[in-house]
């Protein structure tokens, strides 16, 4: 008996998290907001060709191994930094793009190859 119980709610909880997530897709070209030297044009489908989900959207709580999907990187790294979040957005953003771009050799690594006054 108890074999069937864990089994229906080993089904359910699946069932409930595909109708959780499904049709989300991953967002398209995104302006990520940067003033004031001017927002920054993210192509996401163009990184998660060549990156994985968790490179970006990392562990950030231990009962949730992955961020959100479509999470912004300010629900956490706020201007206000508190426990466990050790950096404001800012400083997140620049450490994991930066980083990458370098680690890979390819993509932005200064300030006006990424930030553009015309983008909000």
């Amino acid at each position: 008996m108890k074999k069937a119980f864990v089994v229906i709610l080993g089904l359910t909880v699946i069932l409930f998290a595909t109708m959780l997530f499904a049709g989300e897709t991953a967002p398209g070209t995104v302006i990520l907001k940067g003033a004031p030297m001017g927002g920054v044009k993210f192509d996401h489908p163009a990184h998660v060709k060549v990156a994985k989900c968790a490179d970006c959207h990392h562990a950030n709580k231990a009962e949730k191994p992955l961020a959100t999907p479509h999470q912004k990187c300010q629900d956490c790294h706020t201007s206000k930094v508190v426990a466990p979040v050790k950096s404001d957005a800012k400083t997140a953003l620049h450490a994991n793009c930066i980083d990458c771009h370098k680690k890979v050799a390819k993509g932005p690594t200064k300030c006006t190859e990424c930030h553009q006054k015309g983008n909000v």
